[in-house]
């Protein structure tokens, strides 16, 4: 084998290794959400795979000859990446959000074409070694290549490939490739028989059929989430976004003053008592179904609404199936630690967050910094008003209200009672503003709306909170907070 052959296939397989554990996030989500326990799951697990396959492969080139060994390894490889994607859709459904359930579900899917994929590089390596006063030279030479050709996969599948295709096409490609490169060394090897040619073609055919047929979970799948957009059996205009394993967003197509979940109403009814008469200024962090801008356009028409949404496709989608009118809107598409800095200060009303990865707010639009940086948007008696999702002990309710707290002087939690006895979890919404937060307004219009929830705020706030730290940029454990 040519050394440019050699590095060759130490490069591929290696980026096809990190090109697999990227997709795995993406194929994963509709079942076990994006937190940071689904990638730690994720890389645990490749790496599993990746250090007992570098093992097994140098057992096996030791003990046949490598040429043998390798276009097997390559085709085996190529057939379980095309089988990922089926494992994923076959197991995920049962699959629940705790750590053990996201580490199987990896395991089934991921780790054994990570395995044998990693067993390229010590076969590689074994045909190269020509002499032991270079193994040091060859060794390192080839550890270097299979490293950088697993940044290459990363870049490759992080920055490209996952914006340009769904993940079940990337994989179909990439197993096949797998799989042709496998025969084309076979033949060039001079190692291939009808056998090996025909147990290659029916594996091929088996997994490629599997890929291709199993179905698919998502509607659209973008760059950042698993899409889907549901029709409301029971309201004809009704349309429910699912984003991963989220409801995130209910819209009516034809009225949207219109709230069906209970935390929407919460909103509604904090909005309809604090916002002033007349044309109002809503920023919104996080668009998805751009409930909250309709609403805000609907009810306090002639105001201006800018939405920061992460996801450019998620606007299009909005626009094609949730009835979005994108040029009513300043939407600016990007991370909303970043597209805030192009808002102006000091002109909003209202700053609404409604921004989920997962079941969890992103982590670095939960902290002190960036509180402080939308509170500067906020007109002097402008407020904000936030949606999560928190189960007892309420680690992260807890945590984020006291971290508005830290900003804020006045700051409202509203849930139902049993939420806030900690006996039960859900949605809750908290309100934070420096003028005065009218909680028995916001409970008389919840009442009017026959919405369960209750309004605390001042002491009862202060018992809430208890010992919670206020997140900053250096420490919020927010997935941790709401798992625990």
């Amino acid at each position: 084998m040519s050394k440019l052959a050699a590095r060759s296939l130490v490069f591929f397989a290696s980026a096809a290794v990190l090109v697999l554990e990227i997709l795995a996030g993406r194929m994963m989500a509709p079942y076990v959400g994006v937190t940071l326990e689904t990638w730690t799951g994720i890389i645990g697990t490749i790496l599993a795979g990746i250090s007992i396959g570098s093992w097994l492969g140098g057992r096996l080139a030791d003990r046949y000859p490598p040429k043998h060994v390798l276009p097997l390894v390559l085709m085996v490889g190529g057939a379980l990446a095309l089988l990922a994607f089926p494992m994923v859709r076959l197991v995920g459904p049962s699959a629940g959000s705790e750590p053990i359930d996201i580490v199987i579900l990896a395991a089934v899917s991921f780790f054994a074409p990570a395995a044998v994929l990693s067993a390229v590089t010590p076969a590689v390596t074994k045909i190269r070694l020509e002499t032991l006063s270079e193994t040091g030279t060859v060794v390192g030479r080839l550890s270097a290549i299979s490293t950088a050709g697993a940044i290459f996969g990363t870049f490759l599948a992080g920055f490209v490939l996952v914006a340009a295709w769904p993940s079940r096409t990337i994989t179909v490609i990439l197993g096949l490739l797998l799989i042709a490169t496998g025969l084309a060394l076979a033949v060039q090897s001079r190692v291939a028989t009808t056998g090996l040619l025909a147990t290659s073609a029916l594996i091929t055919f088996g997994a490629g059929a599997a890929a291709v047929g199993a179905p698919a979970s998502c509607d659209y799948e973008t760059a950042y989430f698993c899409v889907n957009v549901d029709v409301d059996p029971e309201r004809e205009s009704g349309r429910i976004l699912w984003l991963d394993t989220l409801r995130h967003s209910y819209v009516d197509i034809d009225d949207p003053t219109y709230l069906e979940f209970r935390y929407a109403q919460i909103f509604g009814a904090v909005l309809d008592t604090h916002l002033p008469d007349g044309p109002a200024s809503s920023l919104s962090i996080g668009g998805g179904g751009f409930t909250f801008p309709h609403y805000v356009a609907a009810t306090h028409p002639g105001g201006t609404n800018t939405v920061l949404e992460i996801d450019p496709a998620l606007v299009d989608i909005a626009e094609d199936r949730l009835g979005l009118d994108p040029d009513s809107y300043d939407i600016r598409t990007g991370d909303a630690r970043l597209t805030l800095r192009e808002t102006e200060l000091g002109i909003y009303d209202v700053v609404i967050g409604d921004a989920f990865g997962g079941p969890a707010v992103p982590w670095h639009l939960t902290t002190v910094e960036f509180v402080e940086d939308f509170a500067a948007r906020l007109t002097p008696d402008g407020f904000y008003v936030l949606n999560l999702i928190d189960y007892p002990p309420l680690g992260f309710a807890r945590a984020q209200t006291v971290t508005l707290a830290d900003v804020f002087e006045h700051v409202a939690v509203i849930a139902p009672a049993n939420y806030l006895a900690g006996e039960a979890g859900g949605n809750f919404v908290l309100v934070a503003s420096n003028g005065e937060i009218d909680a028995a307004a916001i409970s008389n219009e919840l009442t009017r709306r026959n919405s369960s929830a209750d309004v605390i705020s001042g002491a009862a706030v202060a018992e809430f909170i208890g010992d919670a730290e206020v997140l900053t940029d250096d420490f919020a454990p927010v997935d941790q907070l709401i798992t625990n």
